[in-house]
C-alpha cells in the first residue's frame, strides 16, 4: 500500500521514515481525523490470511526475531494517530492463523503455538503491549473471525489483561453465525473480556448489538459492543454515489434490491448507537471500488464519514448522557426491537428516539412526571435542534410526539428532555 491519494494530506512536520517514506499513510490518518473519524483498525499479524503481507518479525516465519526498525516505524504511525485523537484497534490475528484448526489444512504453521498460550503468543502480545500500550486510546482484539477454543481464548485474554499495565479494553470478533457459540462462553465471570466486536449484516446491527449489550449486563459484566464488519461480505459499506462511476446501490444480486449509504446510516450507524453500542467501524467488501484489501483512497466514503461526524456532534454538542442510557425500544411500541424505530432512555429524564423513515410515533412516559421538551435533529445534515408541531409533552401517560419539522419521510432523531424549554 502507498495511499498515494493521501500524500496531499501529509503536512510539513508530520513524521516520515527512511528518506521520506510514509507520507501516504500519515496523510490518510490526517484525512480521516479531519472528517471526524476517531478510530481505525488494523491487523499486525496476517501471515497466511487474506492479505498475507504484515508481520512484526524480521522474516515472515521468524516468530522469535522481531524487526525493531519496522516496529519503530509502526510506533511513529500509532503515536501520530493518537495525537490526532484516533483510537487504535489492534486485531491481533486473523482467522486463518489464529490456531492449528483449518478445514483444508492438516496444520497451520503461521499460527502462534497452534492457538495455545505458549512462548510465541506470549512474546507477540508482550512485545506489542510494551511498545504501544502507552497510547491513550486503544483496544486489544484477540482475533478477527476468531476460532480458538474457549480455553485458548480465556488464556490469551487473561495474559493480555495481566500484562497490560494500562488495562485497555479487550474484545473479540467472530463469524456472524458463531456469536452464540463464542460469546456465550466468555460472558460474566467466565473470562476477563470487556467487549464484543460484531460482524453482521448491515440491517441486523441493532438486534445483534442489543443482544450482547443485554446478555453481558445480565451476566454481571457489561460489555462495550461495537459493530465493525458489515455484510454481505462481498459489498460491505459501499462508496459514495458517483465515486469511480458507482451508481450508489450495492446489490448482492444483480437483479435484486440493493442498499445505499443511507441504509448504512440508518440501520448500521444509528442501529448500533440506539442499542447502547460503542459505535461502528466500516468494512468495504471486496467487489466495489476501493474495497477492503485494496483501498488506497478513503475519500471514497466521504459522505459516510460525514454521517458519523454528524452523529458524534449530536451527542457531544447537546450533552446527551448516553453512558447512563439504555435501550428502550418498547417505549415507542417496538417490543420486537426491529428496524421500525429505536429508543434510548434515561427513564424519567432523557429519551432519544430515532425514526429511520420519518413520520411520528408515541412515547410511553407512564410512571414519570413533569414536562418534557421535544426537539428534532437532522442526522443527514446536522445543525441546530429544531422545533416541530409538538413543542412539549407531559409525563404520566403515553404521548404523541408529532411530525418532524420538515422532510417528513426522511430519518430524524427526536430528543425528549425533562425540564428543557
Amino acid at each position: 500500500h502507498k495511499w498515494r491519494p493521501h500524500i496531499r494530506d501529509w503536512n510539513p512536520g508530520d513524521p516520515t521514515w527512511k528518506a521520506g517514506k510514509g507520507k501516504g499513510m500519515i496523510g490518510a490518518l490526517n484525512y480521516l481525523a479531519s472528517q471526524g473519524v476517531n478510530a481505525f483498525s488494523f491487523i499486525p499479524y496476517n501471515a497466511g490470511g487474506d492479505g498475507d503481507n504484515v508481520w512484526p518479525f524480521v522474516e515472515r516465519d521468524a516468530k522469535f526475531h522481531y524487526d525493531c526498525s519496522k516496529l519503530e516505524q509502526w510506533g511513529l504511525v500509532f503515536d501520530h494517530a493518537t495525537s490526532l485523537g484516533l483510537s487504535l484497534h489492534f486485531k491481533l490475528q486473523e482467522q486463518e492463523n489464529d490456531d492449528n484448526r483449518h478445514e483444508k489444512l492438516q496444520s497451520v504453521p503461521e499460527s502462534l503455538d497452534g492457538g495455545a498460550l505458549g512462548p510465541e503468543r506470549k512474546l507477540y502480545c508482550r512485545e506489542l503491549i510494551a511498545r504501544f500500550a502507552h497510547n491513550l486510546a486503544l483496544n486489544w482484539n484477540i482475533g478477527e473471525e476468531n476460532t480458538q477454543s474457549p480455553d485458548e481464548q480465556r488464556a490469551m485474554i487473561r495474559y493480555i489483561y495481566e500484562t497490560d499495565p494500562y488495562k485497555h479494553p479487550i474484545v473479540i470478533h467472530t463469524f456472524p453465525n458463531w456469536q452464540d457459540r463464542v460469546y456465550s462462553e466468555l460472558l460474566g465471570d467466565k473470562s476477563l473480556l470487556t467487549g464484543a466486536s460484531l460482524q453482521n449484516g448491515w440491517n441486523e446491527v441493532h438486534q445483534r448489538t442489543l443482544q450482547w449489550v443485554r446478555a453481558s449486563s445480565e451476566a454481571g459484566r457489561p460489555w462495550v459492543v461495537a459493530n465493525d464488519e458489515q455484510g454481505p461480505a462481498a459489498l460491505g459499506v459501499p462508496p459514495d454515489p458517483g465515486y469511480e462511476g458507482f451508481d450508489g446501490t450495492a446489490k448482492p444480486k444483480p437483479d435484486g434490491k440493493g442498499y445505499t449509504i443511507h441504509d448504512i446510516r440508518k440501520y448500521t450507524l444509528w442501529g448500533n448507537l440506539m442499542a447502547g453500542g460503542d459505535g461502528v467501524e466500516y468494512y468495504f467488501g471486496y467487489q466495489l471500488p476501493q474495497n477492503d484489501l485494496l483501498c488506497e483512497d478513503y475519500r471514497s466514503r466521504q459522505q459516510s464519514w460525514a454521517y458519523c461526524r454528524i452523529a458524534l456532534n449530536f451527542f457531544s454538542r447537546y450533552e446527551v448522557p448516553f453512558w447512563e442510557m439504555v435501550n428502550a425500544d418498547a417505549l415507542v411500541g417496538n417490543e420486537k426491537a426491529d428496524n421500525s424505530r429505536y429508543c434510548l432512555a434515561l427513564p424519567g429524564e432523557v429519551y432519544l428516539i430515532y425514526l429511520p423513515n420519518g413520520g411520528t410515533c408515541d412515547l410511553d412516559l407512564s410512571g414519570t412526571s413533569g414536562d418534557f421538551a421535544v426537539r428534532w435533529y437532522d442526522p443527514r445534515h446536522g445543525g441546530e435542534l429544531r422545533i416541530g408541531p409538538v413543542k412539549q409533552v407531559a409525563g404520566g401517560k403515553t404521548v404523541a410526539l408529532g411530525q418532524p419539522p420538515a422532510d417528513e419521510g426522511e430519518d430524524w432523531v427526536v430528543l425528549v428532555q425533562k425540564g428543557r424549554r
